[in-house]
């Protein structure tokens, strides 16, 4: 016998661009949960906290230490349910919720669809560590700032008559403006040069502030990208120009298609993705980790277009016995996530789901009830629970959780 209710240990990575030291939430949360090997350091920077089964960076019971994707393996139909077996034909959770920190820009980036993941995967399996495409929700805890998909091709057509950047276009013109051309300025701006990026950053950097129209805010954003990455990288040209810059508030999130091109730039978020790792990279970052810009480019797709087109509504959840918790469904198979948040002395009941869910609590002091079993819930606990169960909290400080699950 199992119990359906596992609480876990999880870790956080390192990268560049995280938040430093207890600055980072993915670092503090990481931290928090009791009997955990992780040990915050306040001169590293910390970028994620993955909750999953994910191997590069997995999650461990928390009582036994035992890898969690052990425990699925043994008992398969009790915790993740038939029906999540025949859809996915494997043990595996088929979604990796993270706690992102951001300090600064991520890489200019796209995750490649289901066939090209499979083709890169047995071409180069130690880049492309899995066959799967990776669609993703980020959902802000604090002030979230990203570049997210395109503008709508009138705003890009109209920006590209700034003197400084007409060049980007192509040589033959076509009468419309089109995806296509689109490709092929992203294409232009992604393989100038060092001399023309900085030049041409250089001359948009005198332009007054109103020749960049309702895009105000590029000469506002050019020095903060400069500082970060120099000001010879083209991923700031591609983002200021053709991308959507998105400011959203705690409890907004945005949506990201698989190949939708994308550039996290500041904040705390909830990340949730179908199961993968596989990325391309094409700026804010050194050269060498580039990867083949042909390639990028012909993976791109132009959903969304425009700053709307991103954003991921929440609404009422279903299964909600309070009226606590609210519903993120991206279109996609693999997830859907929950947001509860419980005032101190108040409850909420979750009506039980098909498949596995993994919950994270990010602030608050209650309790977690669940088949005659109670469990603390703190800041920082993580739990994974199996399917047909039903969740009872108590919050005896306010209670936020976040909970990624699949049916």
């Amino acid at each position: 016998m199992v119990s359906s209710v596992i609480q876990l240990k999880c870790s956080c990575n390192e990268y560049p661009w995280g938040r430093q030291g207890s600055q980072s939430a993915a670092a503090r949360l990481a931290s928090k949960t009791p009997g955990t090997d992780f040990k915050l350091d306040e001169s590293k920077p910390y970028a994620e906290m993955w909750m999953g089964t994910y191997p590069e960076l997995p999650s461990y019971v928390l009582e036994t230490g035992e890898d969690l994707q052990d425990v699925l393996d043994k008992h398969p139909e009790e915790l993740l349910g038939k029906t999540n077996l025949q859809k996915f034909g494997h043990t595996k959770l088929p979604y990796l919720p993270k706690v992102l920190s951001i300090a600064k820009a991520l890489p200019l980036q796209l995750h490649p669809n289901k066939d090209l993941a499979s083709e890169l995967h047995k071409k180069d399996p130690s880049n492309f560590t899995d066959p799967n495409h990776k669609p993703e929700i980020a959902l802000a805890l604090t002030k979230f700032e990203a570049f997210c998909g395109f503008k709508p091709l009138a705003d890009i057509e109209e920006l590209l008559k700034l003197e400084p950047l007409q060049h980007f276009l192509p040589v033959i013109k076509k009468a419309n403006f089109d995806n296509q051309v689109l490709k092929a300025v992203v294409k232009n701006m992604l393989e100038a040069s060092e001399d023309d990026v900085k030049k041409t950053e250089q001359a948009l950097a005198k332009l007054p502030k109103d020749a960049f129209g309702k895009h105000d805010n590029i000469p506002e954003l050019l020095p903060r990208l400069q500082d970060q990455y120099g000001k010879t990288d083209p991923g700031s040209l591609v983002a200021l120009i053709t991308m959507n810059f998105l400011v959203l508030q705690p409890g907004e999130a945005i949506y990201i298609p698989a190949d939708g091109i994308h550039a996290y730039l500041a904040g705390d978020i909830i990340e949730c993705m179908a199961r993968s790792n596989n990325v391309l990279n094409s700026g804010f970052c050194p050269r060498a980790e580039r990867n083949s810009i042909d390639l990028f480019c012909a993976s791109l797709t132009f959903t969304p277009h425009g700053a709307q087109e991103a954003l991921l509504p929440a609404r009422p959840y279903k299964g909600s016995k309070s009226g606590k918790t609210q519903l993120y469904a991206p279109p996609m198979s693999e997830f859907n996530m929950l947001a509860t948040d419980v005032e101190a002395g108040q409850s909420e009941g979750l009506t039980a789901v098909k498949g596995p869910s993994v919950l994270v609590c990010t602030k608050g002091v209650g309790k977690l009830k669940a088949k005659g079993e109670s469990k603390d819930v703190k800041e920082g606990y993580v739990f994974f629970v199996g399917q047909g169960t039903e969740l009872e909290f108590e919050a005896q400080e306010d209670l936020q959780l976040f909970t990624a699950y699949v049916e």
